[in-house]
């Protein structure tokens, strides 16, 4: 019997018997990306972090880049895992993706955590990440060049264009991998990454964050500019189960910004001693 779970790239944290925790990941990210967070858990919690598909060392399928697609993923590893209840944290794609699932799966979600991404549709995106892709030069000769490119030509070229051009340079070097003969690409699948944008982007999701059943907290950096301050305001008055904390001193990426703040908000959130 095949099992699903083996087609991803996966990693535990803390004792099986703790409470359990899913967190996805950003577009163009991987499950590391939580490990921060994932080891100021593990004392007590068990916590699963996976590269979702089309990104890091998971399968890249050629088609099935919506967030349905990507919640029917989850509730398959979950499914296998025998896990009936859980929290799910999901940053940028992957709060949106949560978002999804908790719409579609709510009986599986214990606690809900969005973070920095509202349900806004923005068909401009994908115009975005054509252009920030294109960018960079890959393959690069090796991994040095990448380095090199990263450090001192990248931040030139979108300063004044995008947020946080030094979290970002360092995000985007930490999915570039050395091939076996050398040179050096993408950890994710650009074809998967731009799939993403398209149909993550296509329609907007205030359907689902207004029936959402669970308890929900959405997290905004105070700097973000990708959850623009009225829309948070307005994903906080459109149901009476959400809550939201704004954390100050973060864009975008708050859990890597602020990480110990991030942790205790989450903390708090779930019942876990601070």
């Amino acid at each position: 019997m095949s099992s699903y779970l083996s087609q991803f790239n996966y990693q535990f944290y803390g004792p099986e018997d703790g409470r359990r925790w899913v967190f996805l990941h950003g577009l163009m990210g991987y499950g590391f990306n939580w490990r921060r967070i994932a080891t100021g858990l593990q004392d007590s919690e068990r916590v699963l972090l996976y590269d979702q598909r089309g990104h890091g060392k998971s399968w890249k399928p050629l088609t099935g880049y919506s967030p349905e697609d990507y919640a029917d993923d989850l509730f398959l590893i979950t499914q296998e895992l025998g896990w009936d209840r859980f929290i799910l944290v999901g940053h940028s794609m992957g709060g949106r993706n949560a978002l999804c699932f908790a719409d579609r799966f709510p009986e599986k979600i214990e606690k809900l955590v969005i973070e920095d991404i509202g349900p806004e549709s923005d068909p401009a995106a994908p115009e975005y990440f054509r252009w920030l892709l294109g960018l960079v030069p890959t393959p690069f000769v090796n991994k040095l060049s990448a380095k090199e490119f990263f450090m001192n030509q990248f931040k030139p070229l979108v300063r004044g264009k995008v947020e946080n051009v030094d979290t970002l340079g360092a995000y985007l070097y930490s999915n570039i991998i050395e091939n076996q003969d050398g040179t050096a690409d993408w950890r994710f699948s650009r074809e998967a990454v731009m799939a993403s944008v398209i149909q993550g982007r296509a329609q907007d999701r205030w359907q689902e964050l207004k029936a959402l059943s669970m308890p929900t907290l959405v997290i905004r950096g105070q700097t973000s500019k990708e959850l623009p301050l009225p829309i948070f305001q307005q994903m906080l008055q459109a149901n009476s189960r959400i809550e939201g904390v704004e954390i100050p001193n973060a864009g975008h990426w708050v859990h890597s910004d602020q990480p110990e703040e991030f942790l205790k908000v989450i903390r708090k959130f779930t019942g876990l001693t601070i």
